[in-house]
């Protein structure tokens, strides 16, 4: 190890600190940084609260310099039970903040490649989440602007340092922008034609969520889910109560005109689902959700100073797949978004993988375009080994 760099690992509350305000310290001049709520990092690597430790485990570290000063940060998780999806058992680094210091990023990179070696790793995805792949997941390589909630943003050396190192790109994570209000914009006039002849048609219904009869929206979900997604190799079945629960979790951000579904003689074929991006909230809390964080938060919320949403996800019953429900769904929404008290005026979708084409020929269709684009990294251990990237889905 470079004797004018120190290793240390996260185990106690000092050090927990230091892995915290690493990122404060280095974005400070950045305008467009936006600080992480502490408790969504804590909670990562909260044996209490975070679930993937029941089949896996994980390690933090922070990187010091000559005069103790913390100049990196980066953490070193296994799933064991996902490892072996992979052609290699391949195990996962994360939340890296790091100086412009290749030889500094460089001793975090061969800390996690030797703590998944000794785990019988082979490889290793980067950087990634302890957790769903919806959170701090990715490089951002395009699209420096404010970023959206759990969404990772960096400074764009972070790109050359994984790929000095020889990080190769296992597939693009891409966000996808569109005006609300402009129903029409983008749309082909094929696809047009099909969403207004499905409007006028009395077959076809589309409202939104009624939190008064949430239960019912909850179980509308939940079927077009399980028709439109469990067909996708991996994804399983959403239960009833596993539904209520997400619907439980998400109700104090819901706004009931983001959340839109659709309807062929009464029965759901299509949800589109929508919330307010809470960024645009957090950003003024500074990390803390403590007393004053909670009450700038509330006073933020009620003056409605958030004017995008972003798109959770897309579900449409096969059947119905190609008819225009998803553009049509998108102008019945459009024709609440005109009222002048309508808070909203961008709309984005985060995550959206360029091994799902599907998705992104959908995305396409009603109008939206990409603006933001995450890379995730697969290094090989053996360098002899090949390497492929992601499978695409169908």
């Amino acid at each position: 190890m470079n004797k004018a760099y120190k290793i240390v690992e996260v185990d106690d509350r000092k050090t927990e600190q230091e892995f915290l305000y690493l990122p404060v310290r280095l974005y400070k001049n950045d305008d467009n940084w936006i600080r992480p709520l502490d408790k969504d990092i804590e909670d990562v690597f909260d044996r209490k609260v975070n679930k993937y430790f029941r089949d896996g485990d994980c390690i933090r570290w922070i990187l010091m310099d000559a005069e103790d000063k913390t100049i990196g940060r980066v953490a070193a998780f296994v799933d064991y039970k996902g490892s072996l999806k992979n052609t290699q058992p391949t195990g996962g680094m994360g939340f890296f903040e790091c100086i412009n210091d290749q030889k500094a990023a460089f001793l975090l990179f061969d800390q996690c490649k030797k703590w998944l070696e000794k785990k019988g790793m082979k490889a290793m995805d980067g950087p990634v989440n302890f957790g769903d792949r919806d959170r701090w997941w990715g490089v951002l390589v395009d699209g420096f602007v404010e970023p959206n909630y759990c969404i990772p943003y960096n400074f764009p050396y972070y790109k050359d340092l994984f790929e000095a190192y020889g990080f190769q790109n296992y597939f693009n994570q891409y966000t996808y922008y569109r005006l609300i209000k402009e129903a029409k914009e983008g749309l082909s006039p094929a696809i047009i034609e099909r969403a207004e002849r499905i409007l006028k048609n009395p077959r076809y219904t589309f409202k939104h969520l009624d939190l008064k009869d949430v239960d019912k929206y909850t179980e509308d979900f939940r079927t077009v889910y399980n028709k439109g997604w469990a067909n996708f190799a991996g994804v399983k079945e959403i239960s009833e109560a596993h539904a209520k629960a997400l619907m439980k979790t998400m109700k104090p951000i819901i706004d009931e005109k983001l959340m839109w579904f659709a309807y062929f003689d009464d029965q759901p074929v299509a949800f589109f689902l929508m919330v307010p991006e809470l960024n645009q909230y957090f950003k003024y809390v500074n990390g803390k959700m403590n007393f004053a964080g909670t009450m700038k938060f509330l006073y933020h919320k009620w003056m409605r100073h958030c004017t995008k949403a972003c798109g959770i996800v897309f579900g449409v019953v096969p059947e119905h797949h190609g008819k225009g429900v998803e553009a049509a769904i998108i102008m019945a929404f459009s024709k609440v978004a005109f009222d002048s008290n309508f808070q909203y005026k961008d709309l984005e979708f985060n995550w959206i993988g360029d091994f799902n084409p599907t998705m992104m020929r959908l995305l396409g269709q009603v109008g939206a375009k990409i603006v933001k684009t995450h890379v995730t990294y697969r290094y090989m251990f053996d360098p002899s080994l090949p390497f492929k990237r992601a499978a695409h889905v169908s």
